[in-house]
This record gives structure tokens, sequence and C-alpha cells, in this order.
């Protein structure tokens, strides 16, 4: 499959799933407008070197008007987004009563109204060009709920809820959306809960690893990025054309129990 010619988005691709699955597209030859906070030279050279066309915006999606920005920088830059790929998301752990206000509005605003802002700007273009690409990162979060995560869990299912209104609002275009819902993926953000479970609990680094996982996935393995940008690749495809609206677990068989 190519994707020359193309121009995708992705969110939070400075690091971690978004950093795979910018290099995942870049392989095909889509150009990539990259966001983040990581380490962005770093990550902008790995995609410059499969030789295709990189920029980078440094919108906090935390706040619209700098979203509009990007979504402006990337039309001046390659024209516009052919496909998007909504990654970006924080988390926050604590009981609901406990649960700080700011950190609530900063996750929802991060891992699920951005969603919305990228997409109503992303839309005309893809429309009238009658093909479009829209991934949506969840979680099996947005399937299933853990204590403790409120908010996290609300953006997730909400991300899921917006998936399906954007596949049926496209529904007879050549623009599909869907969502990938990961179960644990060793990024920074899963690596702090590794590193306070082994603090709390007094274990090594591969022991709360292993707490971690099995509670949760019965594989006991962490599923990669890699893994979960070759299913991106493959909702970019014509052979997935038909696929709207799902998400789509790649978790391990979490939520099989």
């Amino acid at each position: 499959m190519s994707l020359k010619g193309k121009t995708a988005l992705v969110t939070g691709s400075t690091s971690g799933i978004g950093l795979g699955i910018a290099k995942a597209l870049a392989a095909q030859g889509a150009n990539i407008m990259m966001n983040g906070f990581g380490e962005k030279d770093a990550a902008i050279a790995e995609i410059k070197a499969l030789g295709v066309e990189v920029d980078y915006h440094g919108a906090d999606m935390s706040r619209p008007a700098e979203i509009e920005a990007m979504m402006q920088a990337a039309q001046q830059r390659f024209g516009g987004v052919d496909i998007l790929v909504n990654n970006a998301g924080i988390q926050h752990v604590a009981n609901i009563e406990d649960f700080p206000v700011d950190r609530w509005d900063a996750i929802i605003a991060i891992n699920l109204s951005s969603a919305f802002h990228t997409t109503r700007l992303a839309l005309p273009y893809m429309k009238q060009n009658n093909w479009g690409r829209i991934i949506n990162l969840a979680s099996v979060h947005g399937l299933v709920a853990s204590a403790q995560k409120s908010a996290y869990v609300a953006a997730k299912h909400g991300i899921v809820g917006l998936t399906k209104v954007t596949a049926l609002e496209t529904a007879q275009t050549g623009v599909t959306c869907n969502a990938i819902c990961p179960g644990w993926v060793l990024t920074p953000l899963v690596q702090k809960q590794v590193d306070a479970r082994a603090q709390k609990e007094g274990l090594n680094n591969d022991a709360a690893k292993k707490a971690l996982l099995l509670e949760k996935q019965p594989s006991a393995e962490f599923v990669t990025p890699d893994q979960l940008a070759a299913l991106a690749v493959f909702m970019c495809s014509d052979a997935a054309s038909q696929i709207r609206g799902v998400a789509w677990n790649m978790d391990g068989g979490w939520v099989a129990q």
C-alpha cells in the first residue's frame, strides 16, 4: 500500500504510540505533521530518515485556538490533512471524591475535546476530496472501566461515541472514522504507573510490570506501538474502506474476560 501524496497529522507523536504510528505512516509514503511535548528533534529526525516531508506544531491540545493554528499550519504546508490520528492523552489516578477538578478538566480537554476540534477542522478537506481516514486512539478504557480513572474512562468512552457519530455522518463518503482501543502498552504514561506500583509494593521493575499486566491483560504481554501502528496503517488501506465506526481493541484478551 502506498500513501504517497497523503498527509497525516498525528497528535502526541513525539513519543510512544503516536511516534510509532507516525513512523509507520511515513514508511508508506505519507508526509507527517507532528505534534507533542516529547523530544521533538529526535522524533522529527526519525521521520525524516524515512524520506518524507515532515513538519511540527507544538499546539497545546487543551487549547482550541492552538489546535486551529496547528490545522491551519498543516493546510499551509501540505494543502490539508488526509489522515488524522487523534492520539494525544494524559492520565491522573485518584478516587472521584479526591480527584482534582483541574486534572478532570485537563483530561477531558486533551483526551476528548481535542479530537472534536481536530475532526471538525479536518472534515471539510476530506469531504472535498472524498477520501480521508480519522483514527482515534481510545483505550480498552473506552470499553470497560477501572477504579480511580474516572476522567480517563469518561473521556475514552466519549472518544468511542465521537467515533461512531463521525462514522455515521461520513458513511456515504470516502471518509472513514474508527477507534483503536489498546490495552496495556509500555509508554512513558504506563511506566509511571509501573514505577508507582514498584515503590508502593516494594517490587523490582520486572515484577511490577508482571503484576500490572496480570491484573487485567491475560496474555501477560504488553501491546507494542508497532502492533498498533500496523493496525492504523491497515485502517488507511482500501481493504478497510467499509470498516466504519468500530472500536477495535488490541488488548491481550482484556475485554474477553
